[in-house]
């Protein structure tokens, strides 16, 4: 037997599959922060994407921006296939500019959820001689695809400023070696920051694993992170014509249809009720 589409059952079926939710749904979910692609698991607007992202994202006029507690770190690509997002640190020194230090730190959920990729490499500079990844901690420094972090002192135009004050401070009869300084993880400087570390910069490069032969000077420097997608039915509700979000309130999974209608699972032929 077919049901008559205003039937009491099919009504209370549809109810019990659709809420409006007004915080959730107040708005459609911007799909563009400027020039950059804002989809699932990422948003822009509170109540859509994953609920583990609430907030990682900020968009304004100056562009899409990742937060953490230690500042706005520019999105310069998010790669959904790979499932990974390059950041820029704009206080972070590179191979032709040298910037005030800043420490750069994730929350402890940001580190399980959004943590930098393997091959993003930071780049402790201009280190003292009692710098614990000196000393105690030395093995958690390393050379990567042919690359030692004195380099950097020889073929960078802002790090070279070292070398000089270094052996300026040298004998007149002696050059001076360049200051130490460390390739490492970002390990290292979760659990120490630069003041422990006892360097004055620090600067970091991605996708190093395909930099064999290549200068500083022609390296990319950022920070890439990589993600993975949650598993809660998004692409469900993709394919019913939904957006993917979550209650504000309880954080669960929501399936937003329209601006005053959302659903648990998937928008189906639910729209068709409310027409």
């Amino acid at each position: 037997m077919t049901l008559p589409i205003n039937s009491p059952w099919m009504i209370l079926a549809a109810a019990a599959l659709l809420f409006i939710s007004p915080a959730a749904a107040a708005v459609l979910c911007r799909s563009f922060c400027n020039n950059i692609p804002v989809n699932y698991p990422f948003a822009v607007d509170d109540g859509c994407g994953a609920a583990q992202f609430r907030r990682a994202l900020n968009c304004s006029a100056a562009g899409l921006f990742f937060l953490t507690p230690s500042g706005s770190y520019k999105v310069q690509a998010i790669d959904y296939r790979r499932q990974s997002v390059v950041v820029f640190d704009p206080s972070m020194s590179t191979c032709s500019i040298l910037q005030p230090r800043r420490d750069f730190s994730l929350t402890e959920i940001q580190y399980a959820t959004i943590p930098p990729s393997p091959d993003t490499v930071f780049a402790l500079v201009n280190c003292s001689a009692d710098s614990p990844v000196l000393n105690h901690y030395r093995s958690l420094c390393f050379n990567f695809s042919g690359h030692s972090c004195d380099e950097l002192y020889t073929a960078c135009t802002s790090f070279k400023l070292f070398r000089v004050l270094s052996n300026a401070n040298a004998n007149a009869n002696a050059t001076a070696p360049s200051p130490p300084c460390c390739f490492t993880r970002y390990d290292t400087l979760r659990f120490m920051a630069l003041d422990i570390l006892d360097c004055t910069h620090y600067t970091s490069v991605y996708n190093v694993d395909g930099l064999a032969g290549v200068g500083p000077l022609d390296w990319m420097y950022g920070i890439k992170l990589t993600y993975n997608l949650p598993e809660m039915g998004c692409e469900r509700c993709a394919r019913s014509g939904g957006t993917c979000g979550f209650d504000v309130e309880t954080l669960g999974f929501v399936c937003i249809c329209s601006t005053t209608l959302n659903t648990t699972r998937d928008c189906g032929k639910l729209l068709n009720l409310h027409q």
